[in-house]
C-alpha cells in the first residue's frame, strides 16, 4: 500500500514539473520578448502564433501537446498502468501547464497539453473534439469559442463512445475527462464574458 501511494506521489510530482515547463515563455525569450506582455498575454500556442508567427506557434503547440502525451504514455508503458496512475499523471501535467511552478503558478489554458493527455487516454474523443474545434474555429475565427465548445463535447463524446463500444473507457477515466473539460472551460471564463458582450477578438495571426 505504501509503495502504491509513493508511486502516485512520485508520478504526480514528476508529471507536474514536466507540465510546468513554459514553452511559450521560453520561445518568447528566444525571440527576445516576454510573451506575457504581448498579444493576449496568455502562455500558450495561440498567443505565440499571434505574436511571433505561424512556425513558432506550431512549434509551441507541438511542445505543449507532447507535455501532455509523454507522461501518460510513459506511465502506461513502464508501469502496470492502473487507472489511478494514468489519471494522476494526466491531472498533474495539465495542472503544471496551467499553474506552472516556474511562472509563480501562472500559465496557459491547457488546450494543447490537455489534447496530448487525451490522445493517450481517449483517442477517439480527441479526434471528435478536434474536428469540433476545427469546424467552429474556421467558421467563427474565435479560438476561445471553439475551445469551450470542444471541451464541452469531450465528456459527452467519451460517454457515447463507451456506450456504443467504439472506445470503452472506465468510469474513473470518464470522470477525469469531465474534470478536464470543466477546468478548461473555467480557464476560459474571461473569454466567455467577452464573447457574451461582443468584445472578444477574432484570431488574426501575425504575417511573417
Amino acid at each position: 500500500m505504501d509503495s502504491d501511494i509513493t508511486g502516485l506521489i512520485l508520478i504526480g510530482i514528476a508529471s507536474y514539473l514536466f507540465g510546468s515547463v513554459p514553452w511559450a515563455f521560453i520561445i518568447g525569450r528566444i525571440k527576445g520578448i516576454d510573451i506575457r506582455e504581448h498579444g493576449s498575454g496568455n502562455i500558450g500556442a495561440t498567443n505565440v502564433m499571434r505574436v511571433l508567427g505561424r512556425k513558432w506557434g506550431i512549434l509551441c503547440f507541438i511542445l505543449d501537446f507532447l507535455k501532455g502525451l509523454l507522461p501518460v504514455l510513459a506511465v502506461k508503458i513502464f508501469t502496470e498502468a492502473p487507472d489511478s496512475l494514468v489519471i494522476v499523471a494526466g491531472l498533474a501535467v495539465v495542472a503544471g501547464h496551467i499553474w506552472s511552478v516556474f511562472l509563480k503558478f501562472k500559465g496557459g489554458k491547457g488546450m494543447a497539453t490537455g489534447g496530448g493527455v487525451l490522445v493517450g487516454i481517449a483517442p477517439y474523443s480527441f479526434i471528435f473534439t478536434g474536428l469540433v474545434w476545427i469546424v467552429l474555429f474556421y467558421s467563427t475565427r474565435y479560438v476561445s469559442a471553439a475551445s469551450v465548445i470542444a471541451a464541452a463535447a469531450l465528456p459527452v463524446s467519451s460517454f457515447v463512445f463507451s456506450e456504443t463500444g467504439l472506445w470503452v473507457l472506465s468510469a474513473p477515466f470518464q470522470m477525469f475527462l469531465l474534470v478536464l473539460a470543466i477546468v478548461t472551460i473555467a480557464k476560459h471564463h474571461g473569454n466567455i464574458g467577452r464573447l457574451i458582450n461582443g468584445t472578444e477578438h477574432k484570431f488574426e495571426k501575425k504575417k511573417v
